[in-house]
């Protein structure tokens, strides 16, 4: 399949979108948490905690994010801004996700608080970090990221984009916030979808390779922006329109066969 001719990625693609782009598949998938808050403080805070959750097994990040949202109440929002650092702390006992103990989201939460106390918004600290005539978005994502990271006892909850990482994990956090359509609910309004980065993991870096998209050895960064350009030639104003049903075509066998 590498090589597939234009017209003919465009079809395949707009095919799957056709298919998959529905709130129906977004159920199963921790975006389906941002659903459930239809304030937008809330909203951010749920979008933030199940993307940088998004590892693992998707049934055992099901299970991850809604403990850790459990433990915010109805308006995680307002939990983390009015909550002490102890309180914070207290909320976390007992928390693990793979790699992740109660320490490092904890450490993730009294960052966000102080986050919030700063710029009143996550949208707001991005804008705050951000470079508008930047390309993408890696400005304002490094220095979301630099303020999260807090003490660095976060630990792998907060990649870093600066050390190449793909940084699979923020790009879907971002995808969320920023484009709108019937999966991404698009809370922040001053970002361009067009600057957006694909989320690239293992998984979609192959088929993405298959497609002809990269031709990076490795998933990094590097590999993440190629994939980009490779869609933004194709939908400019959107690059990142693809992702979510160009990995569930791949996830339910909707793919032609892709060549290594």
């Amino acid at each position: 399949m590498a090589g597939l001719r234009r017209t003919e990625l465009m079809r395949l693609l707009e095919t799957a979108y056709a298919r998959f782009s529905r709130r129906h598949y977004a159920l199963q998938d921790p975006i389906c948490f941002v659903y459930n808050y239809p304030e937008r403080g809330d909203a951010e805070v749920a979008g933030l905690l199940s993307a940088l959750l998004a590892f693992g097994r998707v049934a055992q990040i099901m299970r991850s994010v809604e403990d850790a949202l459990g433990r915010l109440g109805a308006s995680p929002g307002d939990f983390v801004r009015s909550s002490s650092e102890r309180e914070l702390r207290a909320a976390c006992a007992g928390f693990v996700h793979r790699t992740v103990d109660a320490g490092n989201l904890a450490c993730l939460l009294v960052a966000l608080k102080g986050v919030l106390a700063r710029h009143g918004s996550l949208e707001a600290c991005f804008r705050a970090n951000d470079e508008p005539g930047a390309r993408t978005v890696l400005p304002g994502l490094t220095g979301l990221a630099g303020e999260l990271s807090g003490s660095g006892g976060a630990g792998h909850l907060v990649a870093d984009p600066r050390r190449g990482s793909p940084c699979k994990r923020w790009n879907l956090f971002l995808r969320w916030m920023v484009r709108r359509d019937a999966v991404d609910p698009g809370l922040w309004h001053a970002v361009s979808p067009a600057r957006l980065i694909v989320p690239l993991d293992a998984h979609m870096w192959r088929v993405c390779t298959g497609l002809g998209l990269t031709r990076r050895a490795t998933c990094n960064m590097k590999a993440a922006l190629e994939v980009t350009d490779a869609f933004r030639a194709l939908c400019p104003e959107d690059p990142v329109r693809y992702d979510f049903s160009l990995m569930h075509a791949s996830v339910e066998g909707a793919l032609p066969p892709l060549q290594p």
